[in-house]
């Protein structure tokens, strides 16, 4: 069968996800939020109040896109519910507060990074995240975030085993800190460092192909999925770990960068697309790499579901507004047909989310 044709089996899977969606993901995301932004209107400091709170709005569509990853376990969890929400509240949050001037942006990062961490450590003890940020005052808000991840983390079935692959994970996305840096020489030589350390035998993809990928929290995402689920092997880690921590993260990544271009462009922002020689060049790479993200998705244990994932990434990234420029019309049509029939289903779908959320180009 065509590759752009979707299978009955691919339409089981995706009719089976959206109902559990429908029925049991969205209802419990909901709460999950409405929760934690109790905890964040009691912060005390106005500037971290407000980007908690306004993190919980603006990135709904992330929360609800980490809790996709509860349909990889054959039973619901409730527990992975809570879990990938809470990391990613913490995520978008510290994303957030991370963008604030800081004498020392690098120093800055670094220590607020640890919360992302050490909430995946239930052994770790919490620190003072804050110490380089301009604001401390935020109520216990991060360490209730971390210490409620640790909590459960503890409580899934095979996450001592996974721990390591996990933590691992967790501290790629510490290459997200050289992102802010403003001097555009030495963030590219920190990102091309990082990536020679983290990768040293890896000469292939290029060194921002590689820090893209790693800047991604996907991965550690499809990881916790593991842990909750008793059926989990070995071989089941390391070719998630393997699937994702490329092809999948840096076609998020890469997204992204694509349809933020023309704001990157006006704000002076990091642009992934702009180390490329040419548009021509990127898209020919993005679609390859989304190609190989949609293949490898499938090749996994509950594959169909992976994929869904991997479709539902380039999605929810070609479902903003600026996606549907004419300048970049072509360009998205390329990738789309390069992701297969999946992310043309859910592509609609992602939109009619965010335009009923107000949060078409978020």
């Amino acid at each position: 069968m065509s590759p752009t044709t979707l299978t009955p089996a691919q339409l089981g899977a995706f009719c089976a996800v959206a109902w559990r969606e429908l029925t049991w993901t969205l209802p419990r995301v909901r709460r999950e939020v409405a929760r934690w932004r109790t905890r964040a209107l009691a912060i005390p400091d106005p500037s971290l109040r407000f980007d908690a709170v306004e993190s919980l709005r603006s990135e709904r569509l992330n929360l609800e896109g980490a809790a996709l990853f509860t349909c990889l376990p054959r039973w619901r969890d409730l527990r992975l519910l809570r879990l990938t929400v809470a990391y990613q509240v913490a995520l978008d949050y510290l994303d957030r507060i991370s963008e604030r001037h800081t004498p020392d942006p690098i120093a800055n990062g670094r220590q607020l990074n640890r919360a992302l961490l050490h909430a995946l450590d239930p052994d770790a003890a919490l620190t003072d995240y804050y110490r380089h940020h301009p604001w401390h005052d935020d109520g216990g808000y991060l360490a209730a975030i971390v210490a409620y991840c640790q909590h459960e983390c503890q409580r899934l079935p095979t996450y001592p085993r996974i721990k390591p692959h996990i933590l691992a994970a967790a501290r790629r996305i510490d290459v997200q800190i050289f992102n802010h840096d403003p001097n555009p020489a030495r963030r590219d030589a920190a990102l091309a460092a990082f990536a020679a350390q983290t990768y040293p035998d890896l000469h292939e993809p290029a060194w921002f192909e590689l820090t893209a990928a790693a800047s991604s929290t996907v991965g550690v995402h499809a990881l916790l999925a593991l842990a909750a689920d008793p059926e989990t092997t070995e071989a089941d880690v390391i070719a998630t770990d393997r699937a994702y921590a490329f092809s999948i993260c840096a076609a998020s990544t890469l997204l992204d960068s694509l349809v933020d271009e023309r704001e990157d462009a006006t704000t002076g922002d990091h642009s992934y697309i702009g180390h490329y020689p040419s548009a021509a060049e990127a898209i020919d790479r993005i679609c390859a790499i989304v190609t190989q993200s949609r293949d490898e998705a499938a090749a996994l244990r509950q594959g169909r579901r992976h994929a869904l994932i991997a479709g539902g990434i380039v999605a929810m990234y070609l479902s903003k507004d600026d996606a549907y420029r004419p300048d970049i019309r072509d360009r998205v049509g390329r990738i789309l047909r390069a992701a297969g029939p999946l992310p043309t289903l859910q592509r609609p779908i992602m939109r009619t989310l965010r335009l009923a959320r107000g949060l078409s180009n978020a």
